[in-house]
């Protein structure tokens, strides 16, 4: 499979922008195969800018908003439109979106959509490239039952992909295939054939608060009770924001860390983000799923572990790129929009981390999302589990 990306920071003349990302892929050799993956900033006017791409364009094209991006050689951009394209003899591409997606419908339509894009397929599908909403309100399936739910249909291969984000309103974020335009919908891509994906996925939490409880009372991404009191009850007794409903803002820079029992004895420690605290009951609801009986503790979250983590996760992808005899030519990146508040204005710092380091011929993309997705392994086992995360820098290499 071989790759190319192209970016514009232009979103207010599209037929500029168009006209500026096609003149960085020409020349580049479209094999029999393509799809492009896009981002781009909450203000585009999508449907325009898909309606000039696609009269040249005659793939799908998937992709979301996000707050910022990166690439291998411009590193970070806080606005414009990027496009990763993948294009392969020997591999399929197969991709849809679901519609709006909430907790009473989502298992089925995904499944559903997942089930007709296998049908157009050759061979069994290798990886599930998904991108997707966020938790709104309690309507809204969490990040872990939308990988759960992904992870099922496919059987079990690896789930890699992000939440959609926006410029910190939380209610601008879209997600894109071909013309449509979802909110809380789920986009896919199936790619099947000559695949081996390799994944990264590294916590930029090192440190923790005094505050440790055993959740006593929950259901899936809502926590009642921790210890003998309310989940909001343990809030203030820790002298934490606690007055309003819609939180997420405030806790952006507090991850709340919980171990995850996966079976065989491999636990998984993941960070969660707290996102509305309800004032009448005490409940807190977060992002992802926090099981009964998991150890919840609050992280601490600072610029030099995240720099830290990029570094981890590219020292070992690059190592698995040259292991393999430089087969891999394609990584796609996802990083918590937290981490990028926590760079303390130093927003070039993670795509810094790359520059000079890629090998020729290596395309790189990325998204600052509200939430990651991509295999993670178990402490004991070393087995890969899907998994929705907050907090991590994870990479795909295809």
């Amino acid at each position: 499979m071989d790759s190319i990306t192209a970016y514009t920071e232009e979103i207010d003349d599209l037929e500029e922008a168009t006209e500026e990302l096609f003149s960085q892929i020409e020349g580049f050799k479209f094999l029999k195969n393509s799809i492009a993956i896009l981002f781009t900033e909450e203000e585009t006017d999508y449907p325009e800018l898909y309606r000039i791409l696609s009269d040249k364009w005659d793939f799908p094209i998937i992709g979301c908003t996000a707050m910022g991006m990166f690439l291998g050689k411009e590193g970070y951009c806080n606005m414009g439109i990027s496009v990763m394209i993948l294009t392969a003899d020997d591999c399929e591409f197969a991709s849809g979106m679901t519609g709006e997606l909430n907790t009473d419908n989502y298992k089925a339509e995904i499944k559903g959509t997942y089930d007709g894009l296998r049908k157009t397929l050759k061979s069994e599908p290798k990886i599930i490239i998904s991108f997707g909403g966020m938790v709104t309100d309690e309507s809204h399936a969490a990040g872990d039952d939308l990988v759960a739910a992904l992870t099922e249909a496919g059987g079990g291969i690896p789930v890699y992909g992000a939440a959609a984000s926006d410029a910190m309103s939380f209610d601008n974020f879209r997600i894109f295939s071909n013309g449509e335009i979802t909110r809380n919908g789920q986009v896919m891509v199936l790619i099947s054939g000559n695949i081996d994906p390799k994944f990264v996925c590294v916590n930029s939490v090192e440190n923790k608060a005094s505050f440790s409880y055993e959740i006593t009372e929950s259901k899936g991404n809502l926590v009642y009770r921790l210890g003998n009191g309310s989940f909001l009850d343990a809030l203030k007794k820790a002298d934490m924001a606690t007055d309003k409903t819609d939180v997420l803002g405030d806790y952006l820079l507090s991850p709340f860390l919980i171990t995850m029992n996966k079976g065989e004895n491999d636990m998984v420690e993941v960070a969660r983000n707290l996102s509305v605290l309800n004032q009448e009951n005490g409940m807190g609801s977060f992002l992802g799923v926090m099981p009964e009986g998991s150890i919840i503790s609050i992280g601490i979250l600072n610029r030099s572990d995240v720099q830290k983590s990029v570094d981890s996760a590219f020292d070992r992808i690059l190592k698995d790129i040259s292991d393999s005899g430089d087969k891999y030519h394609t990584l796609l990146c996802s990083s918590c929009i937290a981490r990028f508040l926590a760079l303390a204005g130093n927003t070039s710092a993670e795509a810094e981390t790359y520059n000079g380091r890629l090998p020729e011929g290596v395309s790189l993309m990325g998204i600052y999302g509200y939430g990651e997705y991509c295999p993670v392994k178990g402490n004991k086992t070393g087995k890969e589990y899907n998994m929705f995360h907050n907090f991590t820098f994870t990479i795909l290499a295809i």
